[in-house]
């Protein structure tokens, strides 16, 4: 059986969430206040509706609560992000996932009841930050305020030296959780497992560490 979502609000955010979904087999009703935007995901989503989501009749009318997953990914309007998040925890939606414009916004999002907040400019930024300090970080994902999960490609000072030998997670305090190499990925790789040069380290811990580790073991 598919999964069956609504992502309101079909911004640059919220339409590529519906793409993306769609991609994946899932079905997706898209909504929005604007009939343009709707009138461009009419082919896409599994259904596209014109609705104003902080009209509390309009929103129960959709059967919204029957769907297990709700996104809104409103982005011009604050106000009209937390009435729509309030209105859909009263009807009872399961999960609900909202964009944050800034932290005032996340706290007030949470305090209503939303169960997972996202700020993806500022995630995005982040990202691109450290790509671009480093050449051996690839992929930076915030966790919480002060640990990550990143992506740090191997150099020649690591090639061909054992996880046991390298001691990382007493060196420097991080995990490494799975290593990518080529196609395949090793997850949760054994203590003997020797690392190949260019292989992808899946390193999880604190912000401050996985830095340490960066530029001590890979410099």
């Amino acid at each position: 059986m598919k999964k069956e979502f609504v992502v309101i609000g079909l911004g640059r955010f919220g339409g590529s969430i519906v793409k993306e979904l769609i991609e994946l087999g899932a079905n997706v009703m898209a909504i929005d206040i604007s009939a343009e935007r709707v009138d461009d995901y009419a082919t896409i989503a599994t259904q596209a509706i014109v609705a104003d989501t902080t009209d509390e009749a309009a929103l129960k009318s959709l059967g919204i609560r029957n769907f297990e997953h709700v996104v809104v990914a409103i982005g011009e309007s604050i106000q009209a992000s937390i009435l729509t998040t309030l209105m859909l925890k009263e009807i009872g939606v399961k999960k609900i996932t909202v964009k944050a414009q800034n932290d005032y916004h996340e706290k007030v999002l949470r305090k209503i009841g939303a169960d997972q907040v996202v700020h993806p400019e500022r995630d995005m930024g982040i990202r691109i930050a450290n790509n671009m300090v480093s050449n051996n970080i690839l992929d930076y994902l915030e966790l919480s305020d002060e640990h990550s999960i990143a992506e740090i490609k191997a150099n020649e000072k690591l090639a061909g030296s054992t996880l046991v030998d390298l001691d990382i997670r007493a060196k420097y305090g991080v995990n490494i959780v799975a290593i990518k190499r080529g196609k395949h990925i090793l997850v949760s790789p054994q203590a003997i497992e020797k690392i190949e040069y260019e292989d992808i380290l899946i390193v999880i811990g604190s912000d401050d560490d996985i830095h340490k580790f960066e530029k001590k073991a890979l410099h």
